[in-house]
């Protein structure tokens, strides 16, 4: 097997990366948290780039796809990379300009970008349903977690053919798992400059090796949760990968969130660093798409049949 990125994928992620470096980022997140708005800019810049059709593009993929909706994720893109790059095209759905809601029917929780979105697609238990929002469909909600939230109650649906939702649901798990494992590796690579940098007794505290243990277990939850989103990603998203990915990868997320902000202290939490534009995002990703609970009943229910 080779793990190597292809020709193709390197092309694909330097063009990525290249525009996330002018249209995303640390201060870019900052600047729209503050208002609380969906980046309109890199939404139409990532349009324009041929990156929302990489999932039924001959030369890429829905591995491809994943890639990108990871690229987006680590660079703090405030787009709804997810529905536009994964969901829809799995759907053979159009990928509408602006936000799109992916909700669970009948869930009233916060969603992201729900006030600003005119369109959701809604999970139910066989058949997603297809809804245009209003303004008064949305109720938004005070957020800590660096998305604007909001409560979507669409007034009217319409009913998509039946067995949508478990696709709909897998490509789900697949896309929130590839956004945080995005997040993760930046968390991780900003706590080990950190412990590389920050010194006690006139040593660097990354040189003590009950650090370098935890750094090292991290490294090493983050890259299988890389690994199995990538595979679910690669195999057309099957029930057991997606759910397995996503549940190791929420895992992970709790993991990593207490452990980078033990190693650094205090500083991680603050407004001036930059580590809790991921790991705060993180939370809010680890409560989608049923959360850890429920992508392990997932687990269940695709490997012995059970009820999830």
């Amino acid at each position: 097997m080779d793990f190597e990125p292809s020709d193709t994928q390197r092309a694909l992620l330097d063009a990525l990366d290249a525009l996330l470096r002018r249209h995303a980022g640390p201060a870019r997140s900052r600047e729209l948290a503050v208002r609380g708005e969906y980046d309109h800019a890199l939404d139409a810049k990532l349009r324009a780039g041929g990156f929302f059709e990489l999932f039924a593009d001959a030369d890429a993929g829905p591995l491809e796809a994943a890639l990108a909706v990871e690229r987006i994720a680590a660079e703090l893109g405030a787009v709804s990379a997810v529905p536009h790059l994964l969901v829809l095209p799995a759907l053979g759905l159009p990928s509408p300009e602006g936000p799109v809601v992916l909700a669970v029917r009948d869930d009233a929780s916060p969603v992201r970008y729900g006030a600003a979105a005119r369109r959701a697609l809604l999970v139910g238990p066989d058949r997603c349903a297809a809804a245009e929002l209003v303004p008064d469909d949305a109720t938004p909600v005070p957020s800590a977690y660096g998305y604007p939230l909001a409560r979507v109650s669409p007034a009217g649906t319409t009913d998509l053919d039946p067995g949508t939702a478990a696709a709909a649901a897998n490509w789900w798990r697949v896309g929130v798992s590839a956004e945080a494992v995005g997040m993760m590796r930046k968390a991780l690579d900003l706590t080990v400059r950190y412990a590389k940098d920050r010194t006690v007794f006139r040593r660097p505290i990354g040189s003590f090796q009950a650090l370098q243990h935890r750094l090292a277990e991290l490294s090493v939850h983050v890259e299988g949760a890389r690994w199995l989103t990538y595979e679910a990603a690669d195999h057309g998203a099957p029930a057991e990968a997606s759910a397995v990915a996503a549940a190791h990868t929420m895992a992970a997320v709790r993991r990593l969130t207490r452990e980078t902000h033990q190693i650094m202290g205090a500083v991680g939490l603050t407004r001036e660093h930059d580590l809790h534009l991921w790991t705060l995002r993180l939370q809010q990703l680890a409560a989608e798409a049923g959360g850890l609970r429920g992508h392990r009943r997932a687990v269940t229910a695709s490997r012995w049949g059970a009820a999830a």
